[in-house]
């Protein structure tokens, strides 16, 4: 797998950017008054842990014109040292155009969170390939690594095709691609045969593949692991035929990885991942995480992972900071990590969890 050099971006996500809010103190929605909130997306998730830490980083979305919402995301990834590019979009009327709203509690001991998601009029389902120069943005400033997820993939017909074709633009230019499946059933309603002719188009132009059981299975119809045995330790041998099947299935891919979680309770997780870099296994064993707020605990996985990789770091090392980033999202109120400097992952990594003075 070979990086592009003299590249302007690290990594490009296109994205539909917008706001989770949360209860305080871990209580449910439906009994809460006041709440917490933050700019979201899958993928600016991901690219929070090589931003934060120094890469360059570029955001393609969309934006309602005027929205007092859009200039809040516009602040928060320019707080997190993010580049964005986007049309303005009319918002036409109240009944027009808008910013996603995800609405999700947090969950405490035997409760488990709840996540609600409301998507009307989302911006995002507009992205077309011609609101962006991609010429330009991959010929001339560059990009090592395009990082796409199966949820913006599979939130319209019109960002399948977009996908599609940045995924293209990307190959054509030498550019790595990463694409995380992240499967969402209500999104593929009556909609199967369309999503999983684009899923396979995507997943046939990667280089990093990643998922999880269901993820693989659904979305790419590949064998995953079968049921049965309580614990994922007992699972490993059929979490590792799944990957070789999708190795099988997608020569051109040359790592594939999940992550392992077993839910104790909404505070405590046995956490680990698995990934086959060309023909070498990386495994970590599950080992138990305090989680303050498990979303985005998968996406910080895979952008500290994908930093790593950026780095030129040996493969073990990115399995294993992608890992401990995964964990630091965890310990955080918003779903995505906000890291000091890589000590601090590597800490988290090591069990040192001692005053730094």
């Amino acid at each position: 797998m070979r990086i592009k050099e003299n590249c302007k971006y690290a990594l490009l996500v296109p994205t539909s950017m917008g706001v989770r809010i949360t209860p305080i103190n871990r209580q449910p929605v439906n009994v809460s008054s006041e709440y917490f909130m933050q700019a979201t997306s899958a993928e600016t998730n991901v690219a929070s842990i090589s931003a934060m830490l120094g890469l360059k980083v570029k955001v393609l979305t969309t934006f309602v014109k005027g929205s007092p919402i859009a200039q809040f995301i516009k602040d928060d990834l320019a707080g997190r040292h993010m580049d964005y590019e986007g049309r303005e979009v009319e918002q036409s009327g109240p009944w027009g155009y808008r910013h996603q709203f995800n609405i999700a509690d947090s969950g405490y001991g035997m409760r488990g969170p709840r996540v609600h998601n409301d998507r009307a009029g989302e911006v995002g389902r507009t992205l077309n390939i011609k609101d962006f120069n991609v010429q330009d943005i991959f010929n001339n400033e560059g990009v090592k690594i395009l990082h796409i997820s199966g949820l913006i993939v599979a939130l319209s017909p019109e960002t399948g095709e977009f996908c599609l074709k940045i995924a293209k633009a990307a190959q054509d230019a030498g550019t790595l691609i990463s694409f995380d499946l992240n499967y969402r059933a209500s999104f593929w309603k009556n909609r199967e045969e369309e999503l999983r002719n684009v899923f396979t188009r995507i997943a046939s132009m990667s280089d990093i593949l990643i998922g999880n059981e269901e993820d693989f299975q659904l979305s790419l119809s590949v064998q995953g692991p079968k049921h049965g045995g309580d614990q994922l330790t007992d699972k490993l041998d059929s979490f590792k035929n799944m990957i070789m099947n999708m190795k099988q299935a997608y020569p051109k891919a040359s790592v594939f990885t999940t992550t392992l979680r077993q839910v104790q309770s909404a505070n405590k997780h046995l956490w680990g991942a698995i990934m086959l870099e060309r023909d070498n296994w990386h495994v970590i064993e599950p080992r138990e995480i305090l989680v303050l707020d498990r979303i985005g605990g998968g996406d910080g996985f895979v952008g500290g992972m994908l930093y790593g990789i950026l780095k030129g770091w040996e493969p073990k090392k990115w399995i294993q900071f992608g890992w401990a980033s995964g964990a630091l999202v965890t310990t955080m109120l918003t779903d995505y990590a906000l890291p000091a400097d890589e000590e601090q992952i590597w800490s988290i990594w090591e069990g040192n969890a001692r005053v730094k003075r």
